[in-house]
Protein backbone atom coordinates (compact mmCIF):
# COMPACT_ATOMS: atom_id res chain seq x y z
CA UNK A 1 0.00 0.00 0.00
CA UNK A 2 1.41 3.08 -0.76
CA UNK A 3 2.42 6.31 1.40
CA UNK A 4 0.08 8.48 1.88
CA UNK A 5 -0.97 11.56 4.23
CA UNK A 6 -3.95 11.88 5.82
CA UNK A 7 -5.89 14.93 6.25
CA UNK A 8 -6.50 14.12 10.01
CA UNK A 9 -2.42 13.68 10.27
CA UNK A 10 -1.68 16.65 8.37
CA UNK A 11 -4.40 18.90 10.48
CA UNK A 12 -2.18 17.50 13.37
CA UNK A 13 1.18 18.61 11.90
CA UNK A 14 -0.44 21.85 11.04
CA UNK A 15 -1.79 22.57 14.66
CA UNK A 16 2.24 21.72 16.10
CA UNK A 17 3.22 24.19 13.59
CA UNK A 18 1.48 27.20 15.17
CA UNK A 19 2.92 25.59 18.68
CA UNK A 20 6.33 25.76 16.68
CA UNK A 21 5.94 29.28 15.45
CA UNK A 22 4.44 30.91 18.33
CA UNK A 23 7.74 28.88 20.82
CA UNK A 24 10.50 30.58 17.39
CA UNK A 25 9.03 33.84 17.56
CA UNK A 26 11.55 35.60 19.18
CA UNK A 27 14.30 34.17 17.24
CA UNK A 28 12.71 35.20 14.07
CA UNK A 29 12.34 38.97 15.36
CA UNK A 30 15.59 38.89 16.19
CA UNK A 31 16.72 37.50 12.28
CA UNK A 32 14.56 39.77 11.17
CA UNK A 33 15.71 43.05 13.45
CA UNK A 34 19.36 42.09 11.94
CA UNK A 35 18.45 43.18 8.40
CA UNK A 36 14.93 44.84 8.70
CA UNK A 37 11.98 45.86 10.98
CA UNK A 38 12.49 43.64 13.68
CA UNK A 39 9.01 41.88 13.93
CA UNK A 40 8.35 38.77 11.61
CA UNK A 41 7.95 37.02 14.73
CA UNK A 42 5.75 38.91 16.26
CA UNK A 43 3.46 38.67 12.79
CA UNK A 44 3.74 35.17 12.31
CA UNK A 45 3.24 34.09 15.86
CA UNK A 46 -0.05 36.44 15.50
CA UNK A 47 -1.49 34.77 12.20
CA UNK A 48 -0.49 31.32 13.46
CA UNK A 49 -2.43 31.54 16.96
CA UNK A 50 -5.37 32.48 14.46
CA UNK A 51 -4.59 29.53 12.13
CA UNK A 52 -4.49 27.34 15.11
CA UNK A 53 -8.36 28.72 16.32
CA UNK A 54 -9.34 28.01 12.84
CA UNK A 55 -8.01 24.25 12.35
CA UNK A 56 -9.71 23.73 15.97
CA UNK A 57 -13.07 24.31 13.94
CA UNK A 58 -12.57 22.70 11.05
CA UNK A 59 -12.91 19.00 10.41
CA UNK A 60 -9.54 16.66 9.54
CA UNK A 61 -10.83 14.95 6.46
CA UNK A 62 -10.37 16.78 4.17
CA UNK A 63 -6.93 17.78 2.80
CA UNK A 64 -8.23 20.53 0.35
CA UNK A 65 -10.02 22.06 3.21
CA UNK A 66 -7.53 21.82 5.72
CA UNK A 67 -5.08 23.40 3.85
CA UNK A 68 -8.16 26.55 2.35
CA UNK A 69 -8.99 27.04 6.16
CA UNK A 70 -4.83 27.82 6.66
CA UNK A 71 -4.47 29.92 3.63
CA UNK A 72 -7.38 32.23 3.93
CA UNK A 73 -6.64 32.66 7.68
CA UNK A 74 -2.80 33.94 7.06
CA UNK A 75 -3.96 35.69 3.96
CA UNK A 76 -6.47 37.94 6.49
CA UNK A 77 -4.27 38.18 9.32
CA UNK A 78 -0.84 38.80 8.24
CA UNK A 79 -0.21 42.17 6.39
CA UNK A 80 1.85 43.15 2.97
CA UNK A 81 3.57 40.41 1.11
CA UNK A 82 4.15 38.07 3.74
CA UNK A 83 0.53 37.43 4.36
CA UNK A 84 -0.33 37.44 0.29
CA UNK A 85 3.21 34.92 -0.14
CA UNK A 86 2.17 32.16 2.45
CA UNK A 87 -1.89 32.55 2.20
CA UNK A 88 -1.04 32.03 -2.10
CA UNK A 89 1.63 28.80 -1.09
CA UNK A 90 -1.85 27.33 1.18
CA UNK A 91 -3.94 28.14 -0.97
CA UNK A 92 -2.60 26.69 -4.23
CA UNK A 93 -1.63 23.49 -1.97
CA UNK A 94 -5.31 23.62 -0.72
CA UNK A 95 -6.72 23.55 -4.79
CA UNK A 96 -4.58 20.87 -5.68
CA UNK A 97 -5.69 19.06 -3.14
CA UNK A 98 -9.45 19.47 -2.90
CA UNK A 99 -11.70 16.76 -1.86
CA UNK A 100 -8.82 14.38 -1.09
CA UNK A 101 -8.73 12.29 2.47
CA UNK A 102 -5.15 11.35 2.00
CA UNK A 103 -2.30 12.08 -0.86
CA UNK A 104 0.17 10.51 -2.22
CA UNK A 105 3.45 11.57 -3.15
CA UNK A 106 2.69 12.17 -6.81
CA UNK A 107 0.08 14.33 -5.54
CA UNK A 108 1.89 15.81 -2.94
CA UNK A 109 4.52 16.81 -5.31
CA UNK A 110 2.10 18.32 -7.61
CA UNK A 111 1.02 20.06 -4.96
CA UNK A 112 3.79 22.01 -4.39
CA UNK A 113 4.70 22.61 -7.90
CA UNK A 114 1.88 24.04 -8.61
CA UNK A 115 2.67 26.14 -5.18
CA UNK A 116 6.14 27.44 -6.00
CA UNK A 117 4.70 28.66 -9.41
CA UNK A 118 2.15 30.84 -7.09
CA UNK A 119 4.64 32.14 -5.31
CA UNK A 120 7.03 32.82 -8.26
CA UNK A 121 3.79 34.52 -9.86
CA UNK A 122 2.55 36.63 -7.15
CA UNK A 123 6.32 38.01 -6.03
CA UNK A 124 9.15 39.68 -7.81
CA UNK A 125 12.16 37.87 -6.20
CA UNK A 126 14.14 35.18 -7.80
CA UNK A 127 16.39 32.29 -6.54
CA UNK A 128 19.22 33.89 -4.54
CA UNK A 129 17.52 37.24 -3.73
CA UNK A 130 17.50 35.88 -0.22
CA UNK A 131 13.94 35.61 0.10
CA UNK A 132 11.56 32.67 1.08
CA UNK A 133 11.94 31.54 -2.15
CA UNK A 134 15.39 30.32 -1.48
CA UNK A 135 14.13 28.04 0.90
CA UNK A 136 11.02 26.92 -1.48
CA UNK A 137 12.08 26.39 -4.70
CA UNK A 138 15.29 24.34 -3.69
CA UNK A 139 12.75 21.72 -1.24
CA UNK A 140 10.11 21.95 -4.29
CA UNK A 141 12.92 20.38 -6.52
CA UNK A 142 14.14 17.88 -4.19
CA UNK A 143 10.89 16.60 -3.66
CA UNK A 144 9.82 16.56 -7.68
CA UNK A 145 13.68 14.78 -7.85
CA UNK A 146 12.54 12.31 -5.07
CA UNK A 147 9.46 11.20 -6.90
CA UNK A 148 11.64 11.05 -10.67
CA UNK A 149 13.71 8.50 -8.62
CA UNK A 150 11.08 6.66 -7.11
CA UNK A 151 11.64 7.26 -3.62
CA UNK A 152 9.05 6.50 -0.84
CA UNK A 153 6.93 9.28 0.61
CA UNK A 154 9.02 9.07 3.58
CA UNK A 155 12.45 8.97 1.59
CA UNK A 156 11.14 12.32 -0.67
CA UNK A 157 10.40 14.49 2.36
CA UNK A 158 13.79 13.71 4.02
CA UNK A 159 15.43 14.97 0.90
CA UNK A 160 12.31 17.86 0.71
CA UNK A 161 13.49 19.18 4.38
CA UNK A 162 17.21 18.83 3.85
CA UNK A 163 16.92 20.96 0.52
CA UNK A 164 14.44 23.53 2.48
CA UNK A 165 17.36 23.63 5.57
CA UNK A 166 20.29 23.91 3.19
CA UNK A 167 18.34 26.74 1.16
CA UNK A 168 17.59 28.60 4.37
CA UNK A 169 21.16 28.63 5.50
CA UNK A 170 22.25 29.45 2.51
CA UNK A 171 20.78 33.18 2.71
CA UNK A 172 23.38 33.72 5.28
CA UNK A 173 25.72 33.97 2.36
CA UNK A 174 23.32 36.30 0.12
CA UNK A 175 23.22 40.07 -0.13
CA UNK A 176 19.40 40.67 0.02
CA UNK A 177 17.51 42.18 -3.17
CA UNK A 178 14.00 42.23 -1.95
CA UNK A 179 12.31 44.84 0.25
CA UNK A 180 13.54 47.06 3.27
CA UNK A 181 16.37 44.52 3.38
CA UNK A 182 17.73 45.30 0.11
CA UNK A 183 18.85 49.09 0.88
CA UNK A 184 21.84 47.96 3.25
CA UNK A 185 23.26 46.21 0.71
CA UNK A 186 26.39 44.28 1.30
CA UNK A 187 25.49 44.66 5.32
CA UNK A 188 22.93 41.83 4.66
CA UNK A 189 25.56 39.36 4.15
CA UNK A 190 26.26 37.55 7.37
CA UNK A 191 22.61 37.46 8.73
CA UNK A 192 20.59 34.51 7.38
CA UNK A 193 16.83 35.60 6.08
CA UNK A 194 13.95 35.33 8.73
CA UNK A 195 11.62 34.75 6.00
CA UNK A 196 13.03 31.64 4.52
CA UNK A 197 13.74 30.37 8.45
CA UNK A 198 9.88 30.64 8.67
CA UNK A 199 9.12 28.80 5.82
CA UNK A 200 11.69 25.97 6.69
CA UNK A 201 9.21 25.61 9.20
CA UNK A 202 6.01 25.97 7.59
CA UNK A 203 8.02 22.89 4.95
CA UNK A 204 8.92 20.58 8.20
CA UNK A 205 5.39 20.50 9.29
CA UNK A 206 5.07 18.97 6.14
CA UNK A 207 7.66 16.26 6.71
CA UNK A 208 5.85 15.83 10.20
CA UNK A 209 2.91 14.61 9.29
CA UNK A 210 3.96 11.34 7.76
Amino acid sequence: MAETISAARLHEALTRLCDSIEREKDYLSELDGAIGDGDHGVNMAECFRGVKVKLAVTPAVDVGAVLNAVGFEVMNSVGGAMGALYGTLFLRLAMASAGKREVNLAELTGMFESALEGVIGIGQAKPGDKTLLDTLKPAVDALSAARRDGESLSGALARFEKAARAGMESTTDMVARMGRASRLGERTRGHQDAGATSCFFVLQAFTQAV
